[in-house]
């Protein structure tokens, strides 16, 4: 299933979230731009030499940690080159889930726990796999966490999803809404058993215990980062039906009601 929204708005701008997917987005194009330049022959070679020099290779980083480090931060912010479809799909999830995320965590902790989870991506998968030499690249890991917190936060806030199965289009039309919790525990359960897979080499090339490593951590750093420990009041869903519409703030922003003012501590020095 393919979530294409939710319903919850954010209260705050989403600033650190917003350079998050800008930061990805201009890292893939700078990509691109170095590759196309190396011409048709080049490409794949240059390709390779960019993703072993930014990506994480679990190999390097077990044998030359000190210089490996750096790498675990980069390769947060590169994307298989070849397509569009891994960046689209990530920034897509970042889109939906981390808006709210930020909202509840404040923009500095959000920051922090985006590192952290991507970083505990990156661990997970060399502790499986320390002595692999395909170099690893890609936000999911961090957005792994994101989603565990969105999970953990609001998980029946309501998610419009495409409707993967094409006869059921004639009776609950193209797009319906599910809680967050089924998106969240079903992207959960298939990085499982494709991990799991994978330890017989069915893998495909693709990082899922760096996915899984990611949600854990997101999952158990959430209500550390989490600013207000009072849960946020949300539409919930109650029921299968096609999506609704996004609710306005009544504040005339998309981004939902300002945080209250703080109460001013002091008697007031002009008196008033």
């Amino acid at each position: 299933m393919l979530p294409l929204r939710d319903r919850l708005p954010a209260r705050r701008t989403p600033y650190v979230n917003w350079l998050i997917i800008v930061v990805n987005i201009c890292v893939f194009v700078w990509t691109k731009m170095l590759i196309t330049g190396a011409g048709p022959r080049g490409t794949e070679a240059r390709a390779y030499e960019l993703l072993m020099e930014h990506g994480l290779v679990p190999a390097r980083l077990v044998h030359e940690p000190l210089a490996a480090l750096p790498t675990m931060f980069s390769s947060m912010f590169m994307h298989d080159p070849s397509g569009w479809a891994h960046l689209g799909g990530n920034m897509l999830y970042l889109w939906i889930f981390g808006d709210n995320v930020e909202d509840a965590m404040g923009s500095r902790r959000y920051a922090l726990f985006y590192v952290l989870c991507g970083m505990a991506a990156a661990l997970a998968q060399v502790v499986v796999n320390p002595s692999s030499v395909v170099p690893m690249v890609g936000a999911s890991g961090a957005i792994s966490g994101v989603l565990a917190a969105y999970g953990s936060l609001y998980p029946r806030s309501p998610i419009t999803v495409l409707n993967p199965i094409l006869p059921l289009w004639l009776f609950f039309g193209i797009f319906f809404e599910l809680p967050a919790w089924v998106i969240i525990l079903e992207y959960f359960v298939v990085n499982l058993f494709s991990g799991l897979g994978s330890l017989g080499g069915t893998g495909g090339g693709v990082a899922f215990f760096a996915h899984l490593g990611g949600f854990v951590a997101g999952a158990l750093l959430v209500r550390v980062f989490i600013r207000d420990k009072t849960p946020r009041e949300h539409d919930r869903w109650n029921r299968f039906r096609p999506p609704a519409p996004k609710p306005k703030s009544p504040y005339g922003s998309p981004y939902g009601a300002p945080p209250p003012p703080r109460r001013p501590s002091g008697r007031d020095p002009w008196g008033w």
